[in-house]
């Protein structure tokens, strides 16, 4: 560690960023775990009590991991457009409210067709990363250092979250635990 900054060298970027590809593909794997396990008429509804779900945090963790994993490390880039229209970051971005009207967005199967690209494009984009980029700084959202680094380390951490959420829209849907 660099410890008259407190950020990470070079050499440590690179090893984190590592570790950090493992918990990204972990907690996605997790999330699957659950989106696999909830029946897909049950995505749009929005049980009592609860103000989300299942389609909303699909959309909001596809929108994240987007913004975390490929739009703060490199930029817009123009087929980055299609991939995620600016009408779709507003339906499932930070201040957006998640609806039950289901003609109104993107169907189940095009969801996970979303996050599923959105996924294999930003772990292809770690893969190929220079280490130095990984310590150019940036604003929140991140965890422990405000450099590209921490908004990666961030993503499995706010995928964490959402799961989380999926596990409790299951239970308000009558579903019992996966695990």
């Amino acid at each position: 560690m660099n410890t008259s900054s407190n950020l990470p060298t070079q050499s440590d970027a690179t090893v984190m960023l590592r570790s950090a590809i493992g918990q990204i593909q972990f907690a996605r794997n997790y999330t699957l775990e659950l989106l696999d396990s909830i029946p897909r008429e049950m995505w749009f509804a929005i049980p009592n009590g609860l103000p989300t779900n299942v389609a909303w945090q699909l959309g909001h963790l596809t929108v994240s991991e987007y913004g975390l994993l490929m739009f703060r490390l490199r930029g817009r880039e123009p087929e980055d457009l299609e991939l995620i229209p600016g009408r779709f970051r507003k339906a499932y971005g930070r201040e957006s409210v998640p609806s039950a009207d289901s003609t109104k967005q993107p169907s189940a199967d095009e969801l996970l067709e979303r996050l599923a690209t959105v996924h294999e494009r930003s772990l292809a984009g770690l893969e190929g990363i220079d280490p130095a980029v990984l310590l150019e700084p940036i604003e929140m959202p991140y965890a422990a250092y405000p450099i590209k680094l921490g908004g990666i380390l961030f993503c499995p951490i706010h995928e964490g979250i959402h799961a989380g959420q999926l596990g409790v829209l299951r239970r308000a849907h009558g579903l019992p635990p996966v695990r």
